[in-house]
């Protein structure tokens, strides 16, 4: 949750910790929610006494005062007026201006749904921005192949073996990057058969190892085991070199590290990537049925991980090979002599015709 908390109204500080307690939202998606409302009610702040937003007025608007006859009184309009300010004067996203929106949305659900402080929301009946379907990105079986081998031909890294092991489990469990760096030495399964995974909202699922993913823990425990570690971050399964959790920050580090010397920099992959290279692979190569993936991944729709439907240029191709027509050429008959003199004739006839 965001260390600011006090500078928010009553109201959205009870609203986030609702978020957290009740509906087990991870505090990164409650901060998200706490900023997206800041913006939202400094600009209504801001326009209502006539001024003109700007980057300092935003920053620094107090807001903490604001109450519920203020929110009763924020119009669908002003919502409208709102959105088009984000998008136009900060260049916000379609995906920025649909999570705002959401953020807007939620917060007067809450006040009408959950608290019945109000009849009906002004944020109702407003349309989330269409956005641009994207095809997740995601590497190649030989550029994940090219991936795992930049790490094993590094051979003056100290912490190759970890770093193996963290991009084996990307690419096997598509794992996110939080969930990864959260791992403890208590959720894996005695005979690394299995790990347990703590999701989004607190939610935890099973994610089954396989033989990959075995031998690169293994090959990472001694070494592990052997290690300093601070008391606190004792159960910590990956760790830095100074002995703590390992942080997101250092695996993203890693992460590019490797591409760049798998030589994939050039296209931008994350390790957000890795885990759409998982489940594309999962679910194209390895013909995973969509609600398995589904659970693999731990969406809470199975709208999310339909993205992953997507047909690959390989599998067109083979579809349109496949055709029960593919094959079938069939060649003009030739026309006999007199039957295109005469068509010739009569054409000319027509042509002298029409003139």
């Amino acid at each position: 949750m965001a260390q600011n908390i006090k500078e928010y109204p009553e109201l959205i500080r009870e609203y986030a910790s609702y978020k957290q307690t009740i509906q087990g939202c991870s505090p990164k998606t409650v901060t998200e929610y706490l900023f997206d409302l800041r913006t939202f009610c400094r600009y209504m702040i801001l326009t209502r006494a006539g001024e003109t937003p700007d980057e300092e007025s935003m920053r620094e608007t107090p807001f903490d005062h604001l109450d519920l006859e203020f929110f009763k009184s924020v119009t669908t309009s002003e919502i409208y007026e709102f959105l088009l300010y984000v998008d136009k004067e900060r260049a916000n996203s379609k995906a920025a201006l649909a999570r705002k929106l959401c953020a807007v949305r939620m917060f007067y659900k809450y006040l009408t749904v959950k608290r019945g402080l109000m009849e009906n929301s002004p944020a109702a009946n407003i349309e989330s921005p269409k956005q641009k379907r994207q095809l997740p990105k995601h590497l190649s079986v030989e550029e994940s192949v090219d991936l795992l081998s930049a790490v094993q031909e590094d051979t003056s890294s100290n912490s190759r073996a970890r770093d193996y092991a963290i991009l084996t489990l990307f690419l096997n469990c598509g794992l996110r990057l939080s969930e990864l760096a959260g791992i403890r030495f208590a959720d894996l399964d005695p005979e690394l058969r299995s790990m347990r995974v703590i999701g989004k909202g607190s939610k935890e699922r099973i994610v089954y190892l396989n033989d990959a993913c075995r031998e690169a823990i293994k090959a990472y425990l001694p070494i592990r085991r052997a290690a300093v570690v601070k008391p606190k971050e004792a159960d910590a399964l990956f760790i830095s070199r100074q002995g703590k959790r390992i942080s997101v920050k250092t695996v993203q580090w890693m992460v590019k590290k490797y591409l760049g010397a798998a030589g994939l920099a050039y296209k931008n992959y994350s390790t957000h990537k890795l885990r759409h290279t998982a489940a594309t692979l999962m679910y194209q190569t390895g013909k995973v049925d969509i609600r398995v993936l589904k659970d693999i991944l731990g969406h809470e729709q199975l709208t999310t991980t339909q993205i992953y439907t997507h047909v690959s240029d390989k599998g067109m191709e083979q579809a349109m090979a496949e055709n029960p027509l593919a094959n079938v050429s069939i060649k003009p008959k030739k026309k006999r002599l007199s039957e295109v003199d005469g068509e010739t004739d009569q054409s000319e006839g027509t042509d002298e015709t029409d003139e």
